[in-house]
């Protein structure tokens, strides 16, 4: 009975047209915009060499970090170039500022940076942020060589070089720099996610499915579900075959979404194949889950039952990125709590980790949280069905 009704409930689901556009062809023509919207963007939205100014007073010339830094990154032979610099005077630097010549300035006062700026935009919150940069790292400089110094005396050398040591702690900084370098991504995409939301959206839109199979065996629901209900065969394996059913429907659907978007729309999903299926496979569980207990403890129509499914599966979308990546920022910042429960953000952020970390601790803390998230929809479906009676059939 058990083979014998997941195969009645695949062939059903596949025949369900109205079913099979929402959950295999709306994700792809969503993607297909997505597309067509973003894929401009970034290259509109590249930085590039922008100038600026540096007021060359006498307390500028003792900031031997600063100077380096600053140079580095106006070096014409240095790919990664930032900044076109003048070095003026105060006078000289405002006038530049006042004609828009150029689009920030840095003055040394009392040996702190200022960054003088017109107006707020990109470029000057790119140059505020260079500059606090090199202080942060100024002041690791600075503490470590003071910790050094004081290690060389406590040893009894009191004949140490401090250039010496300083030059070994920025070597050391710069060696970490490139470390970290090498090990991200060499084309990060922040509209990236855009897509990771596309498939958390797919995987959840699986709850329509879920939600249909279960459907089929309630007794108030449809004349397959009263035949059940005073069948002989265990309610339990005809909902579970259902469930598994409709779980393989939505993996091809699933699977056919991914193929566009890595073979058609080339979105890449980096290198860990076997963790991005299995982060899929999961996620694309939770949205079963979430279409089980829906149809398990609404006491609605088939369509009410729908439109909520797709209802909380927009709500979780948006709150994961798909309308910006600015949102799914202020909660996590702000409200954290809300994006841990949400199924959505959860996939999304474990494709995100995947793609931007190199350690995989937040992916299986995402895994983890899905799967608590699968096991109390179960749980709640299960409590719920059980006591499914009926007066009549």
């Amino acid at each position: 009975m058990f083979i014998h009704n997941l195969k009645y409930t695949i062939k059903t689901l596949f025949k369900n047209k109205i079913l099979v556009f929402w959950t295999f062809a709306f994700p792809i023509i969503l993607g297909i915009f997505f597309n067509m919207a973003f894929s401009n963007i970034e290259k509109d939205e590249v930085l590039k060499v922008f100038d600026i100014a540096v007021v060359d007073n006498d307390e500028f010339e003792t900031q031997e970090i600063y100077k380096n830094a600053l140079k580095e990154l106006s070096d014409n032979d240095n790919k990664d170039k930032l900044f076109n610099i003048k070095y003026v005077s105060n006078k000289k630097a405002d006038s530049l500022l006042d004609d828009s010549k150029i689009e920030g300035y840095v003055v040394f006062k009392n040996d702190e940076p200022q960054v003088v700026v017109k107006a707020n935009g990109t470029y000057q919150t790119l140059l505020k942020f260079v500059i606090n940069e090199i202080r942060q790292n100024e002041t690791i400089v600075e503490e470590l060589t003071e910790k050094n110094i004081e290690n060389e005396i406590a040893n009894g050398n009191f004949t140490f070089d401090t250039d010496k040591i300083v030059n070994q702690i920025l070597d050391k900084i710069n060696n970490e720099r490139v470390s970290l370098k090498n090990i991200s991504n060499s084309n990060l995409s922040y509209m990236q996610i855009e897509y990771y939301t596309l498939i958390a959206m797919m995987c959840m839109y699986g709850g329509i499915f879920g939600l249909t199979a279960i459907n089929n065996c309630l007794a108030n629901m449809s004349s397959k579900g009263k035949r059940i209900s005073v069948s002989p065969n265990k309610k339990s394996t005809i909902i579970l075959s259902s469930t598994i059913g409709s779980y393989a429907v939505s993996l091809v659907g699933l699977a056919v979404l991914m193929a566009f978007l890595t073979f058609v729309i080339k979105v890449d999903f980096g290198e860990n194949l076997l963790l991005i299926i299995l982060l899929s496979m999961v996620g694309n569980l939770a949205g079963i889950a979430l279409g089980v207990v829906i149809a398990s403890i609404f006491r609605v129509s088939e369509g009410a039952k729908t439109g909520i499914t797709i209802a909380v599966t927009m709500f979780f979308s948006v709150f994961s990125g798909m309308m910006g990546v600015t949102l799914k920022y202020v909660i996590d910042k702000n409200v954290p709590i809300i994006n841990l429960i949400n199924p959505n953000n959860l996939i999304t952020d474990g494709f995100y980790s995947l793609y931007y970390y190199d350690t995989l601790d937040r992916y299986f803390r995402d895994i983890i949280y899905l799967i608590i998230f699968i096991i109390i929809c179960l749980l709640v479906s299960f409590v719920s069905l059980r006591r499914e009676k009926y007066d009549s059939i």
